[in-house]
């Protein structure tokens, strides 16, 4: 299926990752160079008035949030009470009347989850200034709903900032950096046949374990020990140092903000389970929260990890190409652009323009469709299955070579560089200039 752009150019979305060809040749692949453009060049082809922030409609959507949550909150105060009630036994059966208690807790936190993740992303784009254009209001905002939410804002703030400068970049990138040959201790092939079952070759159980442990702790992982970080940094390299190679000597202090915010969050969760129980705090809140480390993995994973996407060693990369190798998803459909602001959406406009206010990307994209055609990504595919998917299509790239696409558990990609860009010697450096 083609995706047409307002001009009636034909875009395709991304191909199918799943090999069902018996024979595998490097040659047979479609070939990649990466996009020409800069960035000013890019920018002007979008209308001006998209890049303006509004504060009072960033208020605004504030707001709505919050009333969500608090209005699912004042529900599930009746979930426990109406199915234990005695009307309820009688009319449901002690058991029916369990099933339905436990089937409304899951109502609220599947819907509480997108709604703290939706808040959640309120303070990302607080984050990046597209939240207000008086920074004193995005990080005030920003500090509050993200601590709220277990995030050290500002510590976060500087990293992602730096994510987002170096983003696809092999050397340079903060997250998401691809595991090489090497570092999965698999020979080069050199014309020799690799059992990649024996390096790669786990179990579906093993895997699915693997991928759910990923969905519930990667980002404090990260945050605490530099999980999917760039492998150079030192070993202990996290998010709660104010000496961190993360942060300059002049950002010590926002990351002594951040931790006292997380320190204050210990003490009211604390207090709040002294006060109602420990389980009262895991239904209402906790498993809430837990949801929102699931879907900004899940949603960030898929943004940034594909078979189609590339990523870059420092001869050839630069800003605008490491923004366009991410990609767009319809995510949950109307319930991922309703309660998550379009952040799955419409991301890829959101690398190339990070203080563009979250409800101008839809418009925006069409114009960046129009102008680099090809170069944009976007997938139809059911989210859930692109995560098992690219979970077990996306293993490593190679050790050589400037422009690079992931391969498979059999050692295979779906694409391959145009000849000047395979040879480290041969590769066509980039403009430095955005």
């Amino acid at each position: 299926m083609l995706h047409t752009s307002p001009t009636g150019n034909s875009i395709p979305p991304l191909r199918d990752t799943g090999n069902t060809s018996t024979t595998y040749s490097e040659d047979d692949l479609p070939e990649f160079s990466p996009m020409p453009w800069k960035l000013q060049e890019i920018r002007a082809a979008i209308p001006p008035h998209l890049f303006v922030r509004d504060t009072k409609r960033g208020l605004a959507w504030l707001a709505f949030d919050l009333l969500m949550a608090a209005v699912c909150w004042k529900i599930a105060l009746y979930i426990d009470p109406s199915f234990k009630s005695p009307g309820a036994i009688r009319l449901l059966s002690p058991l029916g009347a369990s099933i339905a208690q436990w089937a409304c807790w899951l109502v609220y936190w599947w819907f509480q989850g997108l709604i703290f993740t939706g808040i959640w992303v309120i303070g990302h784009e607080c984050g990046h200034g597209a939240f207000s254009d008086r920074q004193w209001v995005c990080d005030v905002i920003g500090f509050v709903v993200h601590t709220l939410l277990w995030t050290p804002y500002f510590s976060w703030r500087i990293s992602h900032h730096r994510h987002h400068c170096n983003h696809a970049s092999m050397e340079r990138d903060e997250v998401y950096v691809p595991k090489t040959r090497s570092d999965l201790g698999i020979p080069p092939e050199n014309g020799h046949k690799i059992d990649y079952d024996e390096y790669l070759g786990d179990t579906p159980i093993y895997t699915l374990f693997m991928l759910v442990r990923q969905q519930l702790l990667a980002f404090p992982a990260y945050l605490l020990w530099n999980v999917s970080g760039q492998k150079d940094y030192p070993k202990w390299t996290n998010h709660f140092d104010p000496n961190s190679i993360l942060f300059t000597r002049e950002q010590r202090h926002l990351v002594i903000m951040s931790n006292l915010g997380i320190l204050f969050m210990i003490a009211s969760v604390r207090f709040a389970c002294n006060m109602w129980g420990a389980a009262s705090v895991v239904k209402f809140y906790g498993i809430p929260w837990l949801c929102v480390t699931h879907w900004f993995i899940m949603i960030t994973y898929l943004h940034h990890t594909d078979p189609e996407l590339p990523h870059y060693r420092q001869p050839v990369w630069n800003f605008q190409r490491g923004a366009a190798a991410t990609v767009d998803r319809n995510f949950l459909g109307w319930m991922g652009r309703f309660f998550l602001h379009d952040v799955a959406h419409y991301h890829v406009i959101h690398h190339f323009f990070p203080k563009m206010p979250f409800y101008h990307g839809a418009e925006a994209t069409q114009y960046l469709k129009m102008f680099i055609g090809e170069h944009y990504h976007y997938s139809e595919k059911p989210v859930f299955q692109a995560l098992w998917n690219n979970y077990n299509e996306c293993q490593f790239v190679e050790d050589t070579g400037n422009v690079l696409f992931y391969r498979n558990r059999k050692g295979q990609a779906i694409l391959r560089p145009a000849p000047q860009y395979r040879e480290d010697a041969d590769a066509v450096p980039a403009s430095s200039e955005k």
